[in-house]
């Protein structure tokens, strides 16, 4: 579980982090960035987006923001998450559902170095 000052959870932070736009993708996960991060400015806070049209069962749409929520601790972790934007939001494609942890860490990973 991220801790609190980690979460993204106000629903005008979100509406913020869409409206900058700064986007990437790969086959697992939409990767949405928010603003720009200054000097003094507080820690990356992340949020996870699964919608009913993703799948029907909440326990399945659960385990995949499980899934990216402990790839994004660990890397907070590590001290390798320190990124230029404020905010980020994770969305799974359908394609994530099949996937492994593994593939689910290297998708993380790799949109990461892409911002």
């Amino acid at each position: 579980m991220l801790k609190k000052c980690h979460r993204l959870k106000n629903p005008k932070a979100f509406e913020a982090t869409y409206r900058q736009r700064h986007v990437v993708s790969d086959q697992y996960l939409v990767l949405y960035a928010g603003r720009e991060r200054t000097e003094g400015s507080p820690e990356v806070k992340t949020g996870f987006v699964v919608s009913k049209k993703y799948h029907k069962r909440a326990v399945k749409r659960n385990k995949i923001k499980r899934l990216i929520r402990e790839c994004c601790r660990l890397l907070l972790k590590e001290k390798e998450y320190q990124y230029k934007y404020q905010s980020l939001i994770f969305i799974p494609k359908p394609t994530a559902m099949e996937a492994t942890y593994k593939e689910i860490q290297n998708s993380v990973n790799t949109l990461l170095k892409k911002l």
